[in-house]
Protein backbone atom coordinates (compact mmCIF):
# COMPACT_ATOMS: atom_id res chain seq x y z
CA UNK A 1 0.00 0.00 0.00
CA UNK A 2 1.55 3.38 -1.01
CA UNK A 3 1.70 6.23 1.50
CA UNK A 4 -1.92 7.23 1.99
CA UNK A 5 -4.02 8.70 4.81
CA UNK A 6 -4.77 5.99 7.37
CA UNK A 7 -6.98 5.66 10.43
CA UNK A 8 -6.97 3.19 13.30
CA UNK A 9 -10.55 4.02 14.28
CA UNK A 10 -12.13 1.22 16.37
CA UNK A 11 -15.62 0.89 14.90
CA UNK A 12 -16.70 -1.40 17.73
CA UNK A 13 -15.41 0.60 20.67
CA UNK A 14 -17.85 1.50 23.49
CA UNK A 15 -16.70 5.14 23.32
CA UNK A 16 -17.59 5.39 19.64
CA UNK A 17 -20.97 3.75 20.22
CA UNK A 18 -21.71 6.06 23.15
CA UNK A 19 -20.88 9.27 21.26
CA UNK A 20 -19.21 8.97 17.85
CA UNK A 21 -19.18 12.65 16.96
CA UNK A 22 -16.06 13.97 18.78
CA UNK A 23 -14.04 11.04 17.42
CA UNK A 24 -15.39 11.52 13.89
CA UNK A 25 -14.74 15.28 14.07
CA UNK A 26 -11.11 14.68 15.02
CA UNK A 27 -10.73 12.27 12.10
CA UNK A 28 -12.40 14.72 9.69
CA UNK A 29 -9.91 17.44 10.68
CA UNK A 30 -7.07 15.13 9.62
CA UNK A 31 -8.45 13.74 6.36
CA UNK A 32 -11.53 13.50 4.14
CA UNK A 33 -10.81 9.84 3.34
CA UNK A 34 -8.51 7.35 5.04
CA UNK A 35 -7.53 3.69 4.72
CA UNK A 36 -8.87 1.54 7.58
CA UNK A 37 -6.78 -1.60 7.88
CA UNK A 38 -9.02 -3.41 10.43
CA UNK A 39 -11.93 -3.49 7.97
CA UNK A 40 -9.83 -3.56 4.80
CA UNK A 41 -11.70 -0.57 3.41
CA UNK A 42 -11.61 3.18 2.95
CA UNK A 43 -13.64 5.42 5.29
CA UNK A 44 -14.93 8.90 4.46
CA UNK A 45 -15.24 11.67 7.04
CA UNK A 46 -16.33 14.78 5.12
CA UNK A 47 -19.70 15.62 3.59
CA UNK A 48 -18.11 16.09 0.17
CA UNK A 49 -16.37 12.71 0.24
CA UNK A 50 -19.43 10.84 1.49
CA UNK A 51 -21.60 12.51 -1.14
CA UNK A 52 -19.13 11.56 -3.86
CA UNK A 53 -19.17 7.92 -2.73
CA UNK A 54 -22.96 7.79 -2.71
CA UNK A 55 -23.35 9.40 -6.13
CA UNK A 56 -20.53 7.83 -8.16
CA UNK A 57 -21.97 5.01 -10.28
CA UNK A 58 -18.57 3.31 -10.34
CA UNK A 59 -18.98 2.67 -6.62
CA UNK A 60 -21.67 0.04 -6.36
CA UNK A 61 -23.53 -2.20 -3.96
CA UNK A 62 -22.15 -5.67 -4.71
CA UNK A 63 -23.54 -8.35 -2.43
CA UNK A 64 -21.19 -11.07 -1.19
CA UNK A 65 -22.73 -14.00 0.65
CA UNK A 66 -21.65 -14.14 4.27
CA UNK A 67 -19.60 -17.17 5.27
CA UNK A 68 -20.12 -19.96 6.12
CA UNK A 69 -22.55 -19.66 3.23
CA UNK A 70 -24.47 -22.90 3.86
CA UNK A 71 -25.27 -22.01 7.47
CA UNK A 72 -25.98 -18.36 6.65
CA UNK A 73 -28.16 -19.13 3.63
CA UNK A 74 -31.38 -17.84 5.31
CA UNK A 75 -29.66 -14.50 5.95
CA UNK A 76 -27.96 -14.39 2.55
CA UNK A 77 -31.20 -15.22 0.76
CA UNK A 78 -32.91 -12.12 2.14
CA UNK A 79 -30.11 -9.90 0.84
CA UNK A 80 -29.01 -11.53 -2.42
CA UNK A 81 -32.15 -10.38 -4.27
CA UNK A 82 -32.71 -7.03 -2.54
CA UNK A 83 -32.67 -3.94 -4.71
CA UNK A 84 -30.32 -2.13 -2.30
CA UNK A 85 -27.72 -4.90 -2.66
CA UNK A 86 -27.71 -4.85 -6.48
CA UNK A 87 -26.71 -2.55 -9.31
CA UNK A 88 -28.38 -2.00 -12.71
CA UNK A 89 -29.91 -3.69 -14.53
CA UNK A 90 -31.14 -5.83 -11.59
CA UNK A 91 -31.44 -2.81 -9.29
CA UNK A 92 -33.43 -0.89 -11.90
CA UNK A 93 -35.93 -3.71 -12.37
CA UNK A 94 -36.39 -4.38 -8.65
CA UNK A 95 -36.60 -0.71 -7.66
CA UNK A 96 -39.06 0.05 -10.44
CA UNK A 97 -41.42 -2.61 -9.08
CA UNK A 98 -41.35 -1.15 -5.57
CA UNK A 99 -41.36 2.50 -6.70
CA UNK A 100 -44.37 1.86 -8.88
CA UNK A 101 -46.27 0.55 -5.87
CA UNK A 102 -45.35 3.59 -3.78
CA UNK A 103 -46.28 5.90 -6.62
CA UNK A 104 -49.85 4.64 -6.62
CA UNK A 105 -50.64 6.74 -3.60
CA UNK A 106 -50.08 4.24 -0.81
CA UNK A 107 -48.11 6.66 1.36
CA UNK A 108 -50.58 9.55 1.27
CA UNK A 109 -53.47 7.14 1.67
CA UNK A 110 -51.93 6.06 4.96
CA UNK A 111 -51.70 9.54 6.51
CA UNK A 112 -55.14 9.43 8.21
CA UNK A 113 -54.39 5.91 9.41
CA UNK A 114 -51.05 7.05 10.88
CA UNK A 115 -52.89 9.76 12.81
CA UNK A 116 -55.44 7.25 14.04
CA UNK A 117 -52.79 4.76 15.17
CA UNK A 118 -50.75 7.49 16.86
CA UNK A 119 -53.76 8.77 18.80
CA UNK A 120 -54.64 5.24 19.94
CA UNK A 121 -51.11 4.54 21.20
CA UNK A 122 -50.91 7.87 23.02
CA UNK A 123 -54.28 7.27 24.69
CA UNK A 124 -52.91 4.08 26.27
CA UNK A 125 -49.71 5.43 27.85
CA UNK A 126 -49.19 6.93 31.31
CA UNK A 127 -47.85 10.45 30.72
CA UNK A 128 -46.22 10.62 34.17
CA UNK A 129 -43.57 8.15 33.04
CA UNK A 130 -43.22 5.99 29.93
CA UNK A 131 -40.69 4.60 27.48
CA UNK A 132 -41.49 6.51 24.30
CA UNK A 133 -39.82 3.86 22.15
CA UNK A 134 -41.68 0.80 23.48
CA UNK A 135 -45.00 2.60 23.91
CA UNK A 136 -45.04 4.76 20.80
CA UNK A 137 -42.07 5.12 18.44
CA UNK A 138 -41.61 1.37 17.83
CA UNK A 139 -45.19 0.11 17.43
CA UNK A 140 -46.37 2.97 15.21
CA UNK A 141 -44.11 2.49 12.13
CA UNK A 142 -44.28 -1.30 12.49
CA UNK A 143 -48.07 -1.16 12.38
CA UNK A 144 -47.94 1.23 9.43
CA UNK A 145 -45.53 -0.80 7.30
CA UNK A 146 -47.33 -4.05 8.13
CA UNK A 147 -50.55 -2.47 6.92
CA UNK A 148 -48.82 -1.15 3.82
CA UNK A 149 -47.73 -4.64 2.76
CA UNK A 150 -50.98 -6.23 3.95
CA UNK A 151 -49.73 -8.28 6.91
CA UNK A 152 -51.93 -9.11 9.87
CA UNK A 153 -51.42 -6.98 12.99
CA UNK A 154 -50.93 -10.18 15.01
CA UNK A 155 -47.54 -10.60 13.31
CA UNK A 156 -46.25 -7.17 14.38
CA UNK A 157 -44.36 -8.20 17.57
CA UNK A 158 -42.44 -10.84 15.63
CA UNK A 159 -41.54 -8.39 12.85
CA UNK A 160 -39.81 -6.06 15.30
CA UNK A 161 -37.84 -8.78 17.07
CA UNK A 162 -36.80 -10.42 13.78
CA UNK A 163 -35.69 -7.11 12.35
CA UNK A 164 -33.62 -6.30 15.44
CA UNK A 165 -31.87 -9.67 15.17
CA UNK A 166 -31.14 -9.31 11.45
CA UNK A 167 -29.80 -5.73 11.50
CA UNK A 168 -27.28 -6.55 14.24
CA UNK A 169 -25.43 -8.48 11.54
CA UNK A 170 -24.51 -5.14 9.94
CA UNK A 171 -22.30 -4.21 12.88
CA UNK A 172 -18.51 -4.78 12.85
CA UNK A 173 -17.58 -8.33 13.95
CA UNK A 174 -20.95 -9.73 15.08
CA UNK A 175 -20.70 -12.39 17.79
CA UNK A 176 -21.57 -16.05 17.24
CA UNK A 177 -24.72 -15.49 19.29
CA UNK A 178 -25.70 -12.57 17.05
CA UNK A 179 -25.14 -14.70 13.93
CA UNK A 180 -27.28 -17.55 15.30
CA UNK A 181 -30.09 -15.16 16.18
CA UNK A 182 -29.97 -13.53 12.75
CA UNK A 183 -30.12 -16.87 10.92
CA UNK A 184 -33.12 -18.01 12.98
CA UNK A 185 -34.88 -14.66 12.50
CA UNK A 186 -34.22 -14.62 8.75
CA UNK A 187 -35.63 -18.14 8.33
CA UNK A 188 -38.77 -17.36 10.35
CA UNK A 189 -39.25 -14.02 8.59
CA UNK A 190 -38.96 -15.62 5.15
CA UNK A 191 -41.45 -18.37 6.08
CA UNK A 192 -44.01 -15.78 7.21
CA UNK A 193 -43.57 -13.73 4.03
CA UNK A 194 -43.83 -16.81 1.78
CA UNK A 195 -47.15 -17.69 3.37
CA UNK A 196 -48.33 -14.10 2.99
CA UNK A 197 -47.30 -13.97 -0.68
CA UNK A 198 -49.03 -17.29 -1.36
CA UNK A 199 -52.26 -15.88 0.12
CA UNK A 200 -52.01 -12.74 -1.98
CA UNK A 201 -51.64 -14.82 -5.16
CA UNK A 202 -55.17 -16.15 -4.63
CA UNK A 203 -56.60 -13.29 -2.53
CA UNK A 204 -55.29 -9.96 -3.90
CA UNK A 205 -55.58 -6.90 -1.67
CA UNK A 206 -55.07 -3.15 -1.78
CA UNK A 207 -51.47 -3.36 -0.62
CA UNK A 208 -47.85 -3.34 -1.75
CA UNK A 209 -47.56 -7.12 -1.85
CA UNK A 210 -50.33 -7.37 -4.42
CA UNK A 211 -48.68 -4.63 -6.50
CA UNK A 212 -45.32 -6.42 -6.35
CA UNK A 213 -46.89 -9.66 -7.54
CA UNK A 214 -48.32 -7.79 -10.51
CA UNK A 215 -44.79 -6.61 -11.35
CA UNK A 216 -43.74 -10.20 -12.00
CA UNK A 217 -41.03 -10.69 -9.39
CA UNK A 218 -39.76 -14.21 -8.71
CA UNK A 219 -40.52 -15.98 -5.44
CA UNK A 220 -37.06 -15.20 -4.01
CA UNK A 221 -37.32 -11.57 -5.15
CA UNK A 222 -40.78 -11.24 -3.62
CA UNK A 223 -39.58 -12.51 -0.26
CA UNK A 224 -36.50 -10.26 -0.31
CA UNK A 225 -38.54 -7.20 -1.36
CA UNK A 226 -41.25 -7.64 1.28
CA UNK A 227 -38.71 -8.31 4.06
CA UNK A 228 -36.71 -5.24 3.00
CA UNK A 229 -39.86 -3.12 3.05
CA UNK A 230 -40.83 -4.39 6.49
CA UNK A 231 -37.33 -3.92 7.95
CA UNK A 232 -36.30 -0.64 6.34
CA UNK A 233 -39.87 0.63 6.56
CA UNK A 234 -39.72 0.92 10.33
CA UNK A 235 -36.12 0.56 11.54
CA UNK A 236 -35.00 4.03 10.44
CA UNK A 237 -38.19 5.74 11.66
CA UNK A 238 -37.81 4.26 15.16
CA UNK A 239 -34.18 5.32 15.53
CA UNK A 240 -34.60 8.76 13.96
CA UNK A 241 -37.52 9.45 16.30
CA UNK A 242 -35.63 8.33 19.42
CA UNK A 243 -32.30 9.91 18.51
CA UNK A 244 -33.92 13.12 17.36
CA UNK A 245 -36.22 13.54 20.34
CA UNK A 246 -33.36 12.98 22.77
CA UNK A 247 -31.24 15.53 20.88
CA UNK A 248 -34.04 18.09 20.83
CA UNK A 249 -34.89 17.74 24.54
CA UNK A 250 -31.27 17.55 25.73
CA UNK A 251 -30.54 20.87 24.05
CA UNK A 252 -33.46 22.58 25.74
CA UNK A 253 -36.03 22.70 22.94
CA UNK A 254 -39.75 22.08 23.16
CA UNK A 255 -41.99 20.85 20.34
CA UNK A 256 -44.49 23.64 20.88
CA UNK A 257 -44.64 26.11 18.00
CA UNK A 258 -41.95 24.43 15.92
CA UNK A 259 -42.20 23.79 12.18
CA UNK A 260 -42.33 19.99 12.31
CA UNK A 261 -41.04 19.26 8.77
CA UNK A 262 -37.92 21.31 9.61
CA UNK A 263 -37.61 19.53 12.96
CA UNK A 264 -37.73 16.15 11.20
CA UNK A 265 -34.93 17.14 8.82
CA UNK A 266 -32.80 18.22 11.78
CA UNK A 267 -33.56 14.94 13.55
CA UNK A 268 -32.33 13.11 10.48
CA UNK A 269 -29.13 15.17 10.38
CA UNK A 270 -28.19 15.68 14.01
CA UNK A 271 -27.87 12.07 15.19
CA UNK A 272 -27.95 9.83 12.14
CA UNK A 273 -29.73 6.51 12.53
CA UNK A 274 -27.51 5.00 9.81
CA UNK A 275 -23.86 5.80 10.40
CA UNK A 276 -22.14 3.75 7.70
CA UNK A 277 -23.04 2.75 4.13
CA UNK A 278 -20.58 0.70 2.09
CA UNK A 279 -19.80 0.56 -1.63
CA UNK A 280 -17.34 -1.41 -3.79
CA UNK A 281 -15.32 0.09 -6.64
CA UNK A 282 -16.12 -1.45 -10.04
CA UNK A 283 -13.31 0.63 -11.56
CA UNK A 284 -10.49 2.80 -10.22
CA UNK A 285 -12.09 5.92 -8.70
CA UNK A 286 -10.63 9.05 -7.12
CA UNK A 287 -12.44 10.27 -4.01
CA UNK A 288 -11.23 13.46 -2.30
CA UNK A 289 -7.78 13.03 -3.84
CA UNK A 290 -7.44 9.37 -2.84
CA UNK A 291 -7.39 6.56 -5.39
CA UNK A 292 -9.83 3.75 -4.63
CA UNK A 293 -8.78 0.77 -6.71
CA UNK A 294 -11.18 -1.59 -8.46
CA UNK A 295 -12.44 -4.18 -6.00
CA UNK A 296 -11.72 -2.10 -2.92
CA UNK A 297 -14.49 -1.15 -0.54
CA UNK A 298 -15.24 2.36 0.69
CA UNK A 299 -17.70 3.30 3.43
CA UNK A 300 -19.47 6.64 3.65
CA UNK A 301 -19.69 7.62 7.32
CA UNK A 302 -23.00 9.47 7.23
CA UNK A 303 -22.86 10.70 10.81
CA UNK A 304 -19.51 12.36 10.14
CA UNK A 305 -20.83 13.89 6.91
CA UNK A 306 -23.95 15.26 8.60
CA UNK A 307 -21.88 17.20 11.13
CA UNK A 308 -19.31 18.61 8.73
CA UNK A 309 -18.74 22.31 9.65
CA UNK A 310 -17.89 23.03 6.02
CA UNK A 311 -21.58 22.46 5.23
CA UNK A 312 -23.53 23.02 8.46
CA UNK A 313 -23.31 26.01 10.80
CA UNK A 314 -23.11 24.93 14.46
CA UNK A 315 -23.02 21.29 13.35
CA UNK A 316 -23.16 19.81 16.87
CA UNK A 317 -26.17 21.88 17.89
CA UNK A 318 -29.74 20.74 17.35
CA UNK A 319 -31.19 23.67 15.39
CA UNK A 320 -34.93 22.94 15.01
CA UNK A 321 -35.50 25.69 12.44
CA UNK A 322 -32.42 24.97 10.32
CA UNK A 323 -33.57 26.14 6.89
CA UNK A 324 -30.73 24.77 4.75
CA UNK A 325 -30.15 21.12 5.56
CA UNK A 326 -28.49 19.01 2.84
CA UNK A 327 -28.02 16.00 5.12
CA UNK A 328 -27.24 12.56 3.72
CA UNK A 329 -29.38 10.55 6.15
CA UNK A 330 -31.36 8.95 3.31
CA UNK A 331 -28.29 8.44 1.15
CA UNK A 332 -27.96 9.93 -2.34
CA UNK A 333 -27.78 8.90 -5.96
CA UNK A 334 -28.97 5.56 -7.29
CA UNK A 335 -29.64 4.07 -3.85
CA UNK A 336 -31.41 7.06 -2.32
CA UNK A 337 -33.90 5.68 0.19
CA UNK A 338 -37.15 4.85 -1.58
CA UNK A 339 -39.02 4.99 1.73
CA UNK A 340 -37.99 8.57 2.52
CA UNK A 341 -41.48 10.05 1.85
CA UNK A 342 -43.07 7.45 4.16
CA UNK A 343 -40.51 8.05 6.92
CA UNK A 344 -40.90 11.81 6.69
CA UNK A 345 -44.69 11.59 6.80
CA UNK A 346 -44.65 9.21 9.78
CA UNK A 347 -42.21 11.35 11.72
CA UNK A 348 -44.14 14.59 11.14
CA UNK A 349 -47.45 12.97 12.07
CA UNK A 350 -46.10 11.14 15.13
CA UNK A 351 -44.44 14.30 16.46
CA UNK A 352 -47.60 16.28 15.77
CA UNK A 353 -49.75 13.81 17.67
CA UNK A 354 -47.28 13.77 20.57
CA UNK A 355 -47.31 17.58 20.72
CA UNK A 356 -51.09 17.72 20.58
CA UNK A 357 -51.54 15.12 23.33
CA UNK A 358 -48.80 16.00 25.83
CA UNK A 359 -47.28 19.21 27.16
CA UNK A 360 -44.17 19.82 29.30
CA UNK A 361 -42.45 16.88 27.62
CA UNK A 362 -39.11 16.02 29.26
CA UNK A 363 -36.65 13.19 29.71
CA UNK A 364 -37.53 11.21 32.84
CA UNK A 365 -34.20 9.41 33.05
CA UNK A 366 -31.06 8.55 31.12
CA UNK A 367 -31.79 6.92 27.73
CA UNK A 368 -30.30 3.45 27.23
CA UNK A 369 -28.15 2.82 24.15
CA UNK A 370 -28.85 -0.19 21.97
CA UNK A 371 -25.08 -0.63 21.86
CA UNK A 372 -24.57 -0.50 18.09
CA UNK A 373 -22.63 1.85 15.82
CA UNK A 374 -23.75 1.23 12.24
CA UNK A 375 -27.44 1.45 13.12
CA UNK A 376 -27.36 3.97 15.93
CA UNK A 377 -30.22 4.27 18.37
CA UNK A 378 -31.62 3.90 21.86
CA UNK A 379 -33.27 0.82 23.33
CA UNK A 380 -35.16 2.89 25.92
CA UNK A 381 -36.02 6.59 26.17
CA UNK A 382 -37.94 7.42 29.39
CA UNK A 383 -40.19 10.46 29.07
CA UNK A 384 -42.73 12.29 31.17
CA UNK A 385 -45.27 14.97 30.39
CA UNK A 386 -48.74 16.25 31.13
CA UNK A 387 -51.83 15.25 29.23
CA UNK A 388 -53.55 18.21 27.63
Amino acid sequence: MPSVPTTSLDLGSPDLVADPYPVLAAERERHDVAWHEPSGSWLTFSHAAAGAVLRDRRLGRLWRDREPAAYLEPFNLLHRHQMMENEPPEHTRLRRAVAGAFNRGHVERLRPRVRELAAGLLDELDPTGFDVLAAYAEPLPVLVIAELVGLDVADVPSLRSWSQAIVRMYEPAPSAETVDAAVAAAAAFADLVREHVARRRTEPGDDLTTDLLAAGLSEAEMVAAVVLLLNAGHEASVNVFGNGLVGLLCQGHDLGGLDLPLVVEEMLRHDSALQLFERTATADVEVAGVRVEQGQRIAALLGAANRDPAVFDAPDAFVPDRATNPHLAFGAGLHFCLGAPLARMELVESLGALRTTLSCLRLAGQPTSRGTFVLRGWSEVPLAGERR
